[in-house]
């Protein structure tokens, strides 16, 4: 059996705590395998809240001829979950356990760009409760999010 595959986290900063973390991802460009695929990265971070910035296009187009739902929800995920990441210590993780996302309008190749800012509203030892939304560059709100994640020892 091959050892488990260490965290993009760890492999950028390991030992840190999660600020240390994400702020070290930052600096090295910001982009998780999904925020290659589809285009966004994690441009700030700070103690409890993260923020994305992504170019919706065509790349992320549903057959209706929108961007697909799934976008803003990843968006929405990750901008929660990064602001979980961003209270946690070295030896913490998390993992979502739910996401109700609301979208307001859609998304299209010409939104330009828009940004997903997450905040943490509570942190426990056991769960963390956290919102996030979606703007544009002139403050239109696309599709906000409510998530609840499990931390947990590594």
């Amino acid at each position: 059996m091959s050892a488990p595959e260490p965290k993009l986290a760890d492999q950028i900063a390991p030992g840190a705590s999660g600020l240390e973390q994400l702020q070290a991802m930052i600096a090295a460009g910001g982009r998780a395998p999904i925020g290659e695929t589809l285009e966004f990265s994690l441009t700030e971070a700070g103690d409890g809240w993260a923020a994305f910035e992504g170019l919706p296009g065509r790349h992320a187009y549903n057959p209706i001829g929108t961007v697909h739902g799934g976008y803003a929800a990843t968006l929405l995920d990750s901008a929660c979950g990064c602001a979980v990441h961003s209270k946690l210590s070295a030896k913490q993780a998390y993992t979502t356990l739910d996401l109700k996302v609301s979208y307001h309008r859609p998304l299209t190749d010409k939104t330009g760009l828009v940004r997903a800012e997450g905040r943490v509203v509570t942190f426990g030892r056991r769960a963390a409760f956290a919102e996030a939304t979606i703007k544009d560059v002139r403050g239109r709100i696309y599709a906000t999010a409510t998530s609840s994640l499990l931390v947990f020892e590594r």
